[in-house]
């Protein structure tokens, strides 16, 4: 048995004077499987709610209807109430930073891992976790595809150590799935493993913690901001107007009114096609400079200018990132994004209050 089906089951479990199941109002939480013995949290909103007794004899009953009588389960449903499910969220993390952009194939990916990797050669403290869920590329970026984190136990909590590698810890939904298999979850699957690798990370003590985010806006998003404060966003786009009109969503979704969300500033990708071979040409392949006119209209920074050179290519390929080399185009390019993600993260917080998470509310 696995998580999955615990959850399927208890979709059959619909909330009293409710068209939503208790899984769509992610009331489940903290699932755990032993053999036979199923045991987990089901959070409600207020501790008076007239149907906790209800529910839980309900969901005992389809987890034994569609799993099984031999299942174990009776007493071991926990009742809680969101007031108990609120204790802090990495509490030894500096700045959360996601990295977003509004469309795929924008290089978001590269940026994160070589901006990760230049904020360590600086002296930072830094992790990465890939909420790409559908598509987890940070693995093979960092050569480590045939690798599996180890799982600790802390203060009664299994916990989950990242692998490390150029300073960087980082965790993948892609080391959990087969490589060769898509992953097709429903929207509540993709958010819980999100949330098990934010709050089981065992990450420790970090000054700045990115979150590559898949691309556009979607559950995922929602789920980040909901389940911690978000320091900041860097958008990162190609300077063609495909890609630009994208950027605009994505832009606006962070700082709409619900989600408050500082944008950092931009990143323009694939800038210009610079052969190694001739360093000084510049090749504007996907147009010129529509990142940085983009920024200026938009009133953000923006934070550099990355060209496409084949050593990029091969470095995520090869699991070798070009920040590791400082001294080459593409090194001190991510260099200097780093430098200015850092001064945006300290003038953000010296003029803005922290960021809060937003808050779900269910009648």
């Amino acid at each position: 048995m696995v998580p999955k089906d615990v959850t399927d089951a208890l979709r059959t479990v619909k909330y009293p004077g409710s068209d939503e199941d208790v899984v769509q109002l992610e009331m489940p939480q903290e699932i755990r499987i032993a053999g036979q013995r199923i045991s987990f949290s089901l959070v409600f909103q207020k501790s008076n709610d007239p149907n906790i007794e209800a529910l839980v004899v309900a969901c005992e009953a389809a987890i034994k209807k569609y799993l099984g009588e031999q299942v174990e389960i009776e007493d071991n449903i926990a009742v809680k109430f969101i007031h108990d499910m609120e204790r802090p969220v990495l509490p030894n993390v500096k700045n959360i930073v996601a990295i977003a952009s509004g469309k795929g194939g924008v290089g978001k990916s590269t940026v994160a891992v070589n901006t990760a990797v230049a904020l360590a050669k600086s002296g930072a403290k830094v992790g990465l976790l890939d909420a790409d869920i559908f598509g987890p590329s940070i693995p093979k970026m960092f050569g480590v595809e045939d690798e599996r984190p180890a799982g600790v136990k802390i203060d009664d909590r299994e916990m989950i150590n990242p692998l490390e590698k150029y300073g960087v810890k980082f965790l993948s939904v892609g080391f959990f799935v087969d490589p060769d298999s898509a992953i097709i979850w429903r929207g509540p699957m993709a958010s819980n493993a999100l949330k098990q690798l934010i709050s089981e990370g065992n990450w420790g003590e970090l000054d700045y913690l990115l979150i590559d985010l898949p691309p556009g806006t979607s559950d995922i998003h929602l789920t980040l901001v909901q389940s911690v404060p978000v320091t900041g966003a860097v958008i990162v786009t190609t300077p063609q107007d495909v890609a630009l009109a994208d950027v605009v969503r994505g832009t606006s979704m962070f700082q709409s009114k619900s989600v408050d969300v500082p944008v950092l500033g931009l990143v323009e990708n694939m800038a210009w096609f610079t052969p190694e071979e001739l360093p000084e040409n510049k090749y504007y392949i996907f147009g010129k400079e529509g990142g940085k006119k983009l920024a200026d209209k938009l009133g953000l920074p923006l934070l550099g200018q990355i060209p496409i050179v084949q050593s990029i290519r091969e470095g995520g390929d090869e699991g070798t990132p070009v920040a590791a080399n400082g001294d080459t185009i593409t090194g001190q390019a991510f260099a200097d994004v780093a430098e200015k993600v850092k001064h945006r993260v300290h003038v953000r917080n010296i003029q803005m209050a922290p960021t809060k998470k937003v808050k779900i509310t269910r009648k």
